[in-house]
């Protein structure tokens, strides 16, 4: 079986695009290399990571190619482009030229328009996207989640990965709305989901028992065959060690068959960013 870390991240705060990082995340303030992730996925038995952007910037995207240039452990880079801008189309297939690039992502929980994806004036860059066979990922909160289930029946052949399981706000114990949306999304689309993120969503003394009920509706709603798992360190070390969520991960899916827990530790990440083994 081959573990994929499908949610990373690496910064060097120099660069001076991370508009969302600031000081008061004091465990995160500073740089993240592969240096510093290379013992913990030594350690946990990952083979091969997906490093997302964390900038909303071109410049980062081609820093984060660098960087899978350099590691061979980088399996895929999902960046970062401006989907508003008019030569959209010509920037996403000149980004993807480079082989590492497998995805784009708009952080579109960071966009006030919570409608900001069904313009009309980014149906150029999202048919360019499926052109160049890359990979949306959909960095959503749960609020987004039936604008993107409009948004890919109109785009019925974009690739689509759901961040974080959208962000559910389990530190409040809200769960009916989310739940139905994401039931609703699943059924009614070909999306993939990453089990990622949820430990920052929850309180800071947080239990694999809060986490379960979400996990558990994530694996009804998307089945084995379309969960992703990944880490999204270090943002998760907000919450835990990178340790504490292989582990906490491992213990849920436990009692699924050893190919359902091989698809979401990594066959899934190979389908949905098409990946090489």
């Amino acid at each position: 079986m081959m573990r994929i870390d499908a949610h990373q991240h690496f910064w060097t705060l120099s660069r001076g695009d991370y508009g969302w990082l600031t000081p008061e995340l004091d465990a995160i303030y500073r740089d993240f290399a592969p240096s510093d992730l290379t013992p913990l996925i030594a350690k946990a038995g990952i083979d091969a990571t997906v490093l997302v952007q964390a900038a909303p910037s071109i410049a980062e995207t081609e820093f984060l190619l660098s960087l899978a240039d350099l590691n061979t452990f980088i399996k895929g880079v999902v960046g970062w482009m401006d989907f508003e801008h008019p030569d959209a189309p010509a920037t996403i297939q000149s980004l993807a030229k480079h082989p590492a690039l497998i995805g784009l992502r708009p952080m579109i929980q960071d966009i006030a328009d919570p409608d900001w994806m069904l313009r009309d004036d980014l149906a150029p860059a999202f048919k360019a996207l499926i052109a160049q066979d890359l990979t949306l990922d959909a960095l959503t909160l749960p609020q987004h989640l039936p604008r993107l289930r409009r948004l890919l029946e109109r785009h019925q052949d974009m690739c689509v990965v759901i961040d974080h399981g959208s962000k559910p706000a389990i530190r409040d114990g809200s769960f009916s709305e989310w739940a139905r949306d994401i039931a609703a999304l699943a059924s009614e689309t070909s999306a993939y989901c990453k089990l990622s993120g949820l430990v920052t969503e929850a309180a800071p003394d947080w239990t694999p028992d809060a986490l379960k009920p979400y996990v558990d509706h994530l694996l009804r709603s998307f089945g084995p065959e379309r969960l992703i798992w990944g880490s999204d360190w270090p943002v998760c070390t907000l919450a835990c060690s990178y340790a504490r969520w292989v582990e906490t991960t491992d213990a849920l899916i436990a009692d699924l068959s050893t190919s359902e827990r091989a698809a979401i530790l990594g066959g899934n990440a190979l389908r949905a960013y098409r990946l090489r083994g």
